[in-house]
């Protein structure tokens, strides 16, 4: 994992829309960056409809937020539209941005061995320093975790 006060890699990615992002489009406020395996399982909409129904929490506190998986354009723009999801999901289909965040490798999965995301995020400030790590996160409630942790950096800034 990177660690607290690395500089967050930079990427640029297609989203759901096929537009390209870039983490430097984010500079000068913060940025929940978090990788998730696949559209469309149960963990993954958990954590993207946590994030979605938080969004506006988060936009109060000049925060966006991106996730990041291999899956293709194609399949990130039905899941963002089956659950309208409102902010940037990313298509990182050789899992090049997820190498570089460290969130990418070798998973098992009922015996199988594969290459796939790891569920990690990173909280990056304003400055594109990573704040907040988190590694093997649960989807469950992950997105208040993460906005709770902002408001008390925030605050102690």
């Amino acid at each position: 994992m990177l660690d607290v006060g690395d500089q967050a890699p930079e990427f640029e990615l297609r989203n759901q829309h096929g537009e390209t992002v870039r983490r430097s489009d984010f500079e000068g406020q913060w940025l929940v960056v978090y990788f998730y395996p696949r559209a469309n399982t149960e963990g993954c909409t958990t954590e993207a409809c946590g994030f979605n129904d938080a969004l506006s929490r988060f936009t109060d506190r000049d925060a966006a937020v991106v996730g990041i998986s291999d899956d293709s354009v194609d399949d990130i723009a039905d899941f963002a539209a089956e659950y309208e999801l409102e902010f940037d999901l990313l298509s990182d289909e050789f899992g090049e941005v997820a190498t570089l965040y460290e969130s990418y490798g070798e998973k098992r999965l009922f015996g199988n061995t594969f290459d796939g995301v790891f569920r990690n995020t990173y909280l990056v400030g304003p400055d594109g320093r990573i704040e907040t790590v988190y590694e093997g996160v649960s989807p469950d409630g992950h997105a208040d975790e993460v906005l709770a942790d902002l408001e008390a950096v925030d605050i102690a800034h």
